[in-house]
C-alpha cells in the first residue's frame, strides 16, 4: 500500500517531489518502512497535513478527508487556501504561522473552530511542527489537528458543575470549611468569614486548630487526626475564637475526602453558629426555673418558716429560764441547727436560681439529687406523696452544671408529683449504669401515678406539650429536662403503663477514676 503519500508523490511535478525529498528521508527512508510509516499517519484519529515550503498539501490523512468531506484530488498539491475557508485562514492567520515557523525552526500550537460544509462547527487544537532536513533546514511542515470539541463541551460542563458547587458553598448559611489531611486550612467559605471574621487569605495554610479555645484544642487535633486516619465522620461542638477575641459556640460536622486509591486527601467541615440559639435556650431555661420556683414558693416559705418557728420559741425560752446553764446550752444548739437548716434552704435556692455558666463542673449526681429534694421535698410530702431515696454511695463524678442538673431532676420530680394529686409513693435510685459500654450514671424516677396514654407518649418531649388545665402548666418540663441532658450528652427515657405509674431513667457519662 503507497496511500496518501504515495499518491501526493506520484501526483505532483518533479518540483514538488523534489522540494519534499527531506519528508521522504524523514518519513520513509525505505520502501517497508514506507508503508509501515505511512499507515500509521493514514489511520491515527486526528488530522495529519504535511506542507512544502510553498504550502501546499504534500500529504492528508484519512482522518482529515473524512472530517473535511473532500477526496485526496482536491487536497493533494493544492495551496492551503484552496483546502481551508477564507475566514478560517483569517481567523487562524495559518499562512503567516507557517511562515513563522519555516523561518525560525520553532514549533506553534492553538486553537481553532473549523465548520465543514453541513456539520456543525467543530473546536481544533492544531499544532505546527516544522520537519528538518539533515543539515537543519525546514524543508517541510507537519499540521497536527486533534477535535477537541467535546473535551471542550465537557470541560465547560465541569467548570459549569464547579462554579455551581462554589456557588452552593458560598451561598450556604453554615460554615464550610476545607483542610489537607494535616489539618491545614485549604478553603473557607464567606460565611465562615462573616461568623468569624477572619478572610480566606488570613487562614489559608493556618493550623485549623489554632482558631479553637484552649481547652478544646487537643481534642479537636486528636478527632481530625482519628477522621484523616479511618475516614468516619466525627462530630463536636465547641467553642472558636473569632477575630474579635469572642468565644463563639460552633457545632462542628467533620467528614473524609477520598482518592480513587482509597487515601483520604482532605477533610470537609460543616459549622453551625449555636451561640444565638444556645443563649436563647438559656434564657428559655432561666424562665423555666423562676416558674419552678414560683409552683414551690408555697413549700419552701413552709420549709423556712418551720426552723423560724423553732429559734423563736427557744428564745423565749430563754427568755423565761434563761438563769438554768444547761437550758441555755441546749438551746443554743436547737438554735443554731434551725439556723444552719434555714441557711441551707436558702443557699440551694440561690444556687439553683442564679444561671448556669457552662458545663464545667464535676458534679456529684447524689448531691444534686439531695440539693433538688431539699427544695421540693417538703412541697413533695404535703402532697402526701412518700419519697423513698436508693442512692448508691461513691458513684463517679458527671462533668457539667449542678444547677442545671438539678432542673432536671426538679421538672421530673414536679411532674410526677402531678401525676399523684391523691398521694402515693415515688422512688429514687441511683446507680453505676449496668449496661453501658462507657463510664456511666443512671439516676431513675418511679412513681405511682396514673401513668401516661399510649398517644401522649412520642409527645412529652415536645415543647409547651401538656395535659394541665390552662393556667397551671407550661408545657415546658420535660422538654427543657430533654434539652440539658443533649447537651451533658446524656440521654432520658421513659417506662409507663396507664394506672400504675411511670418511671423516668436519666443515663449521664461519667467522669473515668483516672481522668
Amino acid at each position: 500500500m503507497v496511500g496518501a503519500l504515495a499518491t501526493a508523490y506520484e501526483g505532483e511535478s518533479d518540483s514538488v517531489k523534489k522540494k519534499s525529498g527531506a519528508l521522504r528521508e524523514l518519513v520513509v527512508p525505505d520502501s517497508r518502512e514506507r508503508n509501515f510509516q505511512v499507515d500509521i499517519l493514514a489511520h491515527i484519529p486526528s488530522s495529519v497535513l504535511i506542507l512544502d515550503g510553498h504550502r501546499r498539501v504534500v500529504f492528508a490523512n484519512r482522518n482529515f478527508l473524512v472530517k473535511s468531506r473532500k477526496e485526496e484530488g482536491e487536497v493533494l498539491g493544492k495551496q492551503i487556501s484552496e483546502v481551508f475557508p477564507p475566514v478560517i485562514l483569517h481567523y487562524t492567520d495559518l499562512e503567516e504561522r507557517l511562515r513563522q515557523v519555516r523561518q525560525t525552526g520553532w514549533p506553534f500550537e492553538d486553537e481553532m473552530e473549523y465548520r465543514a460544509p453541513g456539520l456543525a462547527a467543530r473546536v481544533y487544537f492544531y499544532n505546527l511542527t516544522p520537519l528538518k532536513d539533515e543539515h537543519g533546514r525546514v524543508e517541510n511542515v507537519l499540521l497536527f489537528m486533534d477535535d477537541v470539541t467535546e473535551k471542550k463541551s465537557l470541560g465547560e460542563r465541569v467548570r459549569e458543575v464547579e462554579r455551581h458547587l462554589a456557588s452552593v458553598v458560598e451561598s450556604a448559611n453554615d460554615l464550610i470549611v476545607s483542610l489537607d489531611a494535616a489539618g491545614s486550612v485549604m478553603t473557607w467559605n464567606s460565611t465562615a468569614e462573616r461568623v468569624l471574621g477572619f478572610s480566606p487569605r488570613e487562614v489559608e495554610r493556618r493550623q485549623f486548630a489554632d482558631l479553637f479555645s484552649e481547652a478544646h484544642r487537643s481534642h479537636l487535633q486528636a478527632l481530625l487526626a482519628q477522621l484523616a486516619r479511618e475516614g468516619k465522620v466525627q462530630e463536636m461542638e465547641t467553642g472558636m475564637i473569632a477575630k474579635s477575641g469572642q468565644e463563639l459556640l460552633i457545632s462542628w460536622r467533620f467528614s473524609a475526602m477520598w482518592e480513587d486509591g482509597g487515601r483520604v486527601v482532605a477533610l470537609v467541615g460543616v459549622g453551625r453558629d449555636l451561640t444565638e440559639k444556645r443563649q436563647l435556650e438559656l434564657q428559655l431555661v432561666q424562665s423555666a426555673k423562676m416558674a419552678a420556683l414560683g409552683e414551690m414558693a408555697g413549700g419552701i416559705a413552709h420549709e423556712i418558716r418551720n426552723p423560724l418557728a423553732i429559734i423563736s420559741s427557744i428564745a423565749q425560752i430563754i427568755l423565761k429560764k434563761g438563769e438554768d446553764p444547761g437550758l441555755r446550752q441546749e438551746c443554743a444548739e436547737k438554735i443554731h441547727t434551725a439556723a444552719t437548716r434555714a441557711a441551707d434552704i436558702i443557699e440551694a435556692l440561690l444556687r439553683f436560681a442564679r444561671p448556669s455558666e457552662g458545663l464545667v463542673e464535676e458534679v456529684d449526681v447524689n448531691r444534686a439529687v439531695e440539693g433538688t429534694l431539699a427544695l421540693i421535698g417538703h412541697q413533695i410530702s404535703l402532697q402526701s406523696i412518700e419519697i423513698d431515696k436508693r442512692l448508691a454511695p461513691g458513684l463517679p463524678m458527671v462533668r457539667g452544671s449542678e444547677t442545671q442538673l438539678q432542673q432536671v431532676f426538679m421538672n421530673i420530680i414536679l411532674n410526677a408529683s402531678h401525676a399523684m394529686p391523691r398521694g402515693g409513693r415515688f422512688t429514687i435510685e441511683s446507680q453505676v449504669a449496668p449496661a453501658s459500654p462507657e463510664p456511666a450514671i443512671e439516676v431513675s424516677f418511679t412513681d405511682t401515678g396514673c401513668g401516661i396514654p399510649e398517644e401522649h407518649l412520642s409527645r412529652i418531649f415536645d415543647p409547651f406539650f401538656t395535659t394541665m388545665p390552662v393556667g397551671h402548666g407550661t408545657g415546658l418540663g420535660l422538654s427543657i429536662a430533654y434539652s440539658i441532658l443533649q447537651q451533658h450528652g446524656g440521654a432520658i427515657r421513659v417506662q409507663t403503663r396507664v394506672g400504675a405509674g411511670s418511671t423516668f431513667t436519666v443515663t449521664l457519662p461519667a467522669e473515668r477514676p483516672d481522668a
